[in-house]
């Protein structure tokens, strides 16, 4: 903010700097299906939130990935880290720098894996015993 406004002059800045941020996060409302996407997306990020700061760190991105079965070094961590952050040197991750990238505007290593993680789930395993097949039907 500029240092020399004063009074109305500060608040106007301020003001607009707020108005700023906020239409970038509108920037999402023509997505497909916004609610519910932003609904997963918030209970995943909350999932991964170990420490209730509202930031994910390290340890809640490796958990994050060891869930999923994919064990990563420190160094891959804050790897994929910076690809998150835009390449900002920060510890954490903000929900607004993780919709970045779960929403397109960032691409990033970690939301290939978690659009894969939720395709996996909507296929549904197959109920029951397998049929009978003849031996014309085997491979």
């Amino acid at each position: 903010m500029d240092s020399r406004a004063q009074g109305g002059k500060a608040f106007g800045l301020l003001k607009s700097h707020q108005l700023d941020r906020l239409n970038a996060i509108n920037e999402y409302a023509d997505v497909e299906d916004l609610a519910c996407k932003l609904d997963m997306f918030k209970q995943k990020y909350m999932e991964f939130d170990l420490n209730d700061k509202g930031d994910i760190d390290m340890m809640g991105l490796k958990r994050m990935l060891e869930k999923l079965g994919l064990a990563k070094t420190h160094l891959e961590l804050k790897k994929m880290m910076s690809e998150v952050v835009g390449g900002a040197s920060k510890d954490t991750i903000s929900y607004t720098d993780f919709l970045d990238m779960m929403l397109g505007k960032r691409h990033a290593i970690l939301k290939l894996i978690l659009m894969f993680e939720g395709m996996n789930k909507d296929e549904k395993e197959p109920e029951g015993p397998a049929s009978p097949k003849t031996f014309s039907q085997l491979p």
